[in-house]
């Protein structure tokens, strides 16, 4: 079935049908709904490729990850799923692209042969090789994160920054003087991963702001390496009584390294920070976090690609996201179990 034969039917011609389904030129509702009719009774369906000639548009955006090692977090896992079902609101198909660079053949192959409208990066970090190549082919594209340069840039981003000092004044608050930081891997700390830089700026500087003792350690994204990082942590300041995480999928082997040191949360030891909710939600006793909107994020990410498709010419934009933290019930006041020192001289120790 072709466009021939539903003009043919309708009583139109070829090119009223192609008006009709591209939108390039108005058409008259009553002919509209003649030609819908048609098509509806006939089962057509347009071919994709024929259609992406037609109108010059593929109805179809990249999503562009790095590699994911040995697994992808359950937080990569949520922003691919919300960006795949926004798209679809807007009747565009996603296709997944795990590119690092720029000398990424997957991602030149989704450049230079126009497989797609528009690409979203995730992982961004703060000097983006995949941005710059972008920028130089003038190729529309947003961010779910922000680079060092975010005024030129389309971006939706969280405030990492201001959440994990949300999360050290409230650690404080509750009297926690000695504090620890779980950051993620230091592969991704020394490649520049933004979330990772800004969340450590916001917690050195929150914690210097209220005279406390605290260490920063990098951390694997997995469970065992999360229990590995408590000894260390143990160990290193066995005065510590609070700690601040980024990396919900350690989130669990913290809690099961607590356990085995003896220390009861929140009661002996209190946990919490940058977590999506449904993570946070499913370890004992709930984590106390500043949750993180993935949905929320995906959505505005594809929002702002389709306004920047359809404007060219529009201005960059972008939303900057701060949650407030969700009191659950893994933080609590400083107990008679928790170790102190009253002798411990305030100060930054980084261990990342």
């Amino acid at each position: 079935m072709n466009i021939g034969e539903i003009a043919k039917r309708a009583g139109v011609s070829r090119s009223t049908v192609s008006y009709a389904l591209s939108g390039k030129r108005p058409v008259s509702q009553e002919t509209r709904e003649k030609i819908q009719r048609v098509i509806k009774d006939l089962g057509y369906r347009p071919n994709a490729s024929a259609r992406a000639l037609a109108n010059g548009r593929t109805s179809t955006i990249g999503l562009v990850f790095p590699p994911a090692g040995n697994h992808y977090t359950g937080m990569q896992l949520d922003f691919i799923g919300s960006v795949v079902e926004a798209a679809a609101a807007y009747d565009y198909d996603v296709l997944l692209s795990p590119s690092g660079v720029d000398s990424d053949r997957s991602f030149q192959r989704l450049l230079g042969e126009r497989r797609v409208d528009g690409a979203i990066l995730m992982e961004i970090r703060l000097q983006d090789d995949r941005v710059e190549h972008l920028l130089a082919e003038n190729f529309p594209y947003v961010c779910i994160g922000r680079t060092a340069r975010p005024d030129g840039d389309w971006w939706v981003g969280l405030d990492h920054t201001a959440l994990t000092a949300a999360c050290v004044h409230h650690l404080a608050d509750l009297g926690h003087r000695t504090i620890a930081f779980v950051n993620r891997p230091e592969r991704l700390l020394r490649a520049g991963y933004e979330s990772a830089h800004r969340g450590l700026d916001g917690f050195t500087k929150a914690a210097a702001e209220r005279g406390l003792t605290v260490r920063a350690y990098t951390c694997e994204d997995d469970a065992p390496s999360g229990q590995a990082c408590v000894e260390r942590i143990l160990h290193d300041v066995p005065a510590s009584t609070a700690l601040v995480t980024l990396n919900e999928a350690a989130l669990g082997g913290l809690y099961r390294g607590l356990a085995h040191a003896g220390l009861h949360v929140p009661r002996d030891f209190s946990v919490t920070g940058v977590v999506a909710s449904r993570w946070a939600e499913t370890v004992t006793p709930q984590l106390t976090a500043a949750d993180v909107p993935a949905a929320q994020m995906g959505r505005l990410a594809v929002e702002l690609l389709v306004e920047r498709l359809d404007h060219h010419d529009a201005p960059p934009r972008h939303h900057l996201l701060a949650p407030p933290i969700s009191l659950r019930a893994s933080t609590g006041p400083v107990g008679t179990g928790s170790p102190t020192d009253p002798h411990r001289t305030p100060g930054f120790d980084s261990n990342a």
